[in-house]
């Protein structure tokens, strides 16, 4: 896995063998930059990181110039993965922080310009997250994006926008035009 573009661009994220994560790969990866890139400007937005696994899109982020990353994510090994990679690329703006993204949603109070989500494709609560992300976490015309399997289908959100797949991954792309 290796870091697409920016500041970090070819650093290379090693994370140890075993972590129950689905890394995205490469290619969605930068299909997924390439889309954001022409709707937003990096420098501007603060970004919420859920089920964050190994931390690789909040890291592109980071190296794409984002203000400010929250990765979330419930695996301690991931956690301690996502920190100490931080720590060794010495950035100050990336927080990972051990919680279930339910409680967070829950709990916390902030919302974010972009919300980008890869939860478990057998999460029972999958279909729920973009209610509880866009309900009270998104900015006024913030940018919610959600990796899942062609088995879900979200088009009938009134908040969707587009779907895009590239191989098995498949990204759903919700905008919030305004406060509610």
């Amino acid at each position: 896995m290796r870091i697409i573009a920016g500041d970090l661009r070819g650093r290379r994220l090693h994370p140890p063998m075993g972590l129950p994560v689905r890394p995205t790969t490469d290619m969605a990866r930068e299909a997924l930059f390439n889309i954001l890139r022409n709707r937003v400007e990096f420098d501007q937005v603060s970004v919420l990181d859920l089920f964050s696994g190994t931390g690789a899109i909040g890291f592109e982020f980071v190296s794409r110039g984002v203000k400010h990353v929250t990765s979330v994510e419930l695996n301690p090994k991931c956690v301690d993965f996502q920190k100490r990679t931080a720590e060794e690329f010495g950035l100050n703006n990336f927080v990972a922080l051990r919680m279930d993204a339910f409680n967070f949603l829950g709990r916390s109070r902030q919302a974010f310009d972009i919300v980008f989500a890869d939860p478990p494709y057998e999460l029972k609560q999958f279909d729920i997250i973009p209610e509880l992300v866009l309900k009270s976490f998104l900015k006024p015309y913030g940018i919610f994006v959600l990796e899942h399997s062609k088995a879900h289908d979200f088009k009938s959100n009134p908040y969707f926008v587009e779907q895009r797949h590239y191989g098995k991954v498949n990204f759903s792309f919700f905008h919030k035009e305004q406060e509610e």
